[in-house]
């Protein structure tokens, strides 16, 4: 974030003209003529909490990805899996899983987000579930490490309970969103609740504009990041549209959350009586018309998403260019991630499949009789 942790070295400048307070470096500037050490000095106007929901959010995902791990069992579905001295924990072979994780089958059973179970197997919780999942290493190593550089630096600011709901919340806005546009295979992972922490602190930054040193280059570079990183969801393979819900969700809810007071209020409240003259209001105007705006369109956006969910819709046939928002082709990668249904039965070691959507049939001796390699036959089948 733009603001730095409030030392000794913040101070209150008084701006004559307007009468506001703003919060500004001792370094930038020197300290005006005849104020005390103790009133510019000393003076610290938010609370600081000591951070420790974030940490048990990267705990709990870390354990969430071995158990999956251990679930998974690589060396009892596979022949050619990775790191197999790992025993149990060993990963899927590449091909099938080039991050280094489980099986897509292992993370179904683990509450992988798939529209099918959610509108027709009501099973909505899976919204919430595959947020705590994760695909592989690779993946879960970047979004613990963003995690802990976002938001520790937010608890610190704004505390656990606060900064636990933008989390959460956020990461059901990028479930929503996701289940609306990307209706085949499943989908796992932080990245739309921390992009919701992405979202809350440009909220933040605007909300409390008037607070800032050096806000528009802060701004600037927030905006850098979230674009980049937007950016790169447009590969094949990323689930963008959670990425875009979750920061939407998030971008809302910072003007609910992390709404600050202005600094005249709290240097009132901490005046000594008597030295007030003017009663301050604790929010400007502007605060409060964003905190009802944003929370209105937020309820709205979730219960319209909801309908429209367990209706069955897919937002693709109302928007037909939305799709390029998860997924741009090109002449090094396609975006077709077409789901294979199949038709089997087997009689020992002998598997007959039929691919239901071009019609081809086959008949298969299998090495076991695993779900994975199963899967694997359809989808051979099917392309």
């Amino acid at each position: 974030m733009a603001r730095d942790k409030p030392t000794a070295g913040i101070e209150i400048k008084v701006h004559s003209r307007h009468g506001e307070h703003e919060v500004q470096p001792a370094a930038a500037r020197s300290r005006p003529s005849g104020t005390s050490p103790i009133e510019f000095g000393q003076y610290r106007p938010f609370k600081k909490w000591v951070p420790w929901l974030v940490p048990v959010f990267v705990v709990a995902n870390s354990v969430m990805f071995t158990i999956s791990m251990y679930v998974n069992d690589c060396p009892k579905n596979s022949a050619s899996c990775i790191g197999r001295f790992l025993g149990r924990f060993s990963f899927q072979p590449l091909k099938e899983n080039p991050l280094l994780g489980p099986s897509s089958s292992t993370l179904e059973k683990m509450g992988a987000l798939e529209v099918d179970k959610v509108v027709y197997g009501h099973q909505a919780w899976r919204l919430i579930s595959c947020l705590w999942l994760h695909a592989g290493v690779f993946h879960i190593l970047a979004n613990m490490l963003s995690l802990v550089f976002i938001g520790i630096r937010l608890e610190q600011e704004f505390g656990f309970v606060r900064i636990g709901m933008l989390y959460i919340v956020s990461g059901f806005g990028g479930s929503l969103m996701s289940a609306l546009f990307i209706q085949s295979g499943i989908s796992v992972g932080a990245s739309g609740a921390l992009f919701g922490l992405l979202g809350g602190m440009l909220s933040e930054l605007l909300t409390n504009w008037t607070i800032y040193a050096n806000k528009l280059a802060a701004l600037l570079t927030l905006l850098f990041i979230i674009v980049i990183n937007l950016a790169v969801g447009v590969l094949p393979h990323v689930d963008n549209f959670a990425h875009i819900g979750g920061f939407i969700s998030g971008f809302l809810l910072g003007f609910v959350f992390l709404v600050r007071p202005q600094f005249g209020w709290v240097s009132q409240r901490n005046a000594p009586r008597g030295n007030s003259s003017t009663s301050k209001s604790k929010y400007k105007p502007y605060q409060y018309v964003l905190w009802v705006v944003s929370l209105v369109l937020l309820i709205a956006g979730f219960a319209v998403g909801l309908v429209f969910l367990f209706r069955g819709e897919n937002m693709n046939d109302r928007c037909s260019w939305c799709h390029y928002l998860s997924c741009i082709p090109t002449s090094k990668w396609s975006c077709n991630s077409q789901k294979f249904s199949c038709e089997t039965s087997q009689l020992g070691n002998q598997l007959n499949m039929t691919c239901l959507s071009n019609g081809r049939s086959g008949s298969y001796s299998l090495t076991n009789s695993s779900s994975t390699e199963a899967e694997k036959i359809c989808s051979q089948l099917c392309s």
